[in-house]
């Protein structure tokens, strides 16, 4: 048994929850132990337990249900937690139930590959916004294992279906999941190969934000979703992979409001704030979100502007003891240096200046930014 597959010396059971479908109680320990949220799937399903009566109630929505702090895990992936307590309050109690990762607040994309026995779409849908001139015959591309292999062949890739260096699962149907983790602070989309407006490949599918996928060594009816090979953790989403998901929309347009996350750092700095609340982060969120969005383009789009205001206003967060400055100078940092790799030493002095500035103004929660 592989050692990354323990929690600890003494767990010799996650190996065995995870290689052969046993023990959901050690796997939710095992996916927590990586930082990946889980939750309940129903027993021998491959989606969550139904919701309570209140919550099947029209109108009625996740963001305001009291349910998860009572331990009930109504929403799906809305409920996922890191919460030990919780994982045996659900599993101890239930070793019939599956279990499922939350993508988005594990920063997870998976690459779901379907083998169904469908009938071929269009070609304009086997790889879209990728023109298939009509010499080429597309009769052989049954599969999402063969789409994919040709996007990755028209990159001068290899297909994430043949990438030993992450996780990959074998579903029951014969498809598989291939495990990424991202690397910077953008919050990648889920989707669906039969989406119109956001798809990868034709039997394709992506889990990301707002999806939820099923944990190596889950049972259901259908079969086990067995790991492949010995590599038990997911490797970086691969650059080429990246840009193949920002072409095909897996990232909010930066007009359309959606989720996006504070990097990494900023969530500790806003975890160490002084009294820190709903404000506080909205802030935060709100002005590096700004530089942060600044990756899209390889030059231009106001960085420098947005990283002074970024800073101007995080040095009144500074000032007004809500966040400390090393914690504020970290997060600026990593954030920038998501946006524009390699100009770190000119971020450090657009930050140092903004810093500076912002400190002669506390800012305090409910204040503009």
């Amino acid at each position: 048994m592989p050692a990354d597959l323990r929690v600890s010396s003494s767990d010799s059971t996650v190996g065995a929850s995870v290689a052969g479908g046993r023990h959901p109680l050690a796997l939710a320990r095992w996916c927590v132990s990586h930082g990946w949220p889980v939750h309940p799937l129903a027993p021998g399903r491959k989606t969550p337990p139904a919701n309570c009566q209140a919550c099947r109630e029209p109108g009625h929505s996740y963001r305001t249900c009291p349910c998860r702090a009572a331990g009930r895990w109504c929403h799906g992936f809305h409920a996922a937690t890191l919460d030990t307590a919780r994982l045996h309050q659900w599993w101890g109690a239930r070793p019939q139930m599956g279990v499922a990762v939350a993508c988005g607040p594990a920063n997870l994309v998976v690459i779901d590959i379907d083998a169904h026995p469908k009938p071929q779409p269009p070609r304009n849908r086997l790889l879209p916004g990728i023109e298939i001139s009509d010499d080429i015959d597309v009769s052989a591309m049954t599969t999402g294992f063969h789409t994919l292999a040709v996007l990755a062949a028209l990159r001068g890739q290899q297909s994430p279906a043949e990438d030993t260096t992450t996780l990959r699962v074998r579903t029951p149907s014969g498809g598989l999941h291939v495990w990424y983790r991202t690397t910077d602070a953008r919050r990648w989309q889920s989707s669906s190969s039969s989406s119109s407006t956001r798809a990868l490949a034709w039997q394709t599918d992506v889990r990301a934000d707002g999806g939820y996928i099923i944990a190596p060594g889950t049972t259901t009816d259908a079969g086990v979703y067995t790991p492949l090979g010995s590599v038990r953790t997911p490797a970086p989403l691969p650059a080429w992979l990246a840009l193949e998901l920002q072409r095909t929309h897996h990232l909010p347009a930066a007009h359309v409001p959606a989720p996006r996350p504070v990097p990494g750092r900023a969530r500790q700095a806003v975890a160490a704030a002084r009294g820190t609340d709903n404000p506080v982060l909205a802030v935060l969120t709100t002005v590096l979100t700004e530089v942060a969005d600044c990756a899209g383009t390889a030059e231009g789009a106001g960085f420098s502007e947005k990283l002074n205001r970024a800073a101007y206003t995080v040095g009144g967060l500074v000032a007004g003891g809500h966040v400390t400055e090393a914690d504020a100078r970290d997060a600026l940092l990593e954030t920038a240096r998501h946006a524009r790799p390699g100009q770190e030493r000119r971020a450090e002095a657009i930050i140092r200046s903004g810093l500076t500035a912002g400190a002669r103004r506390p800012l305090h929660p409910g204040s503009r930014p």
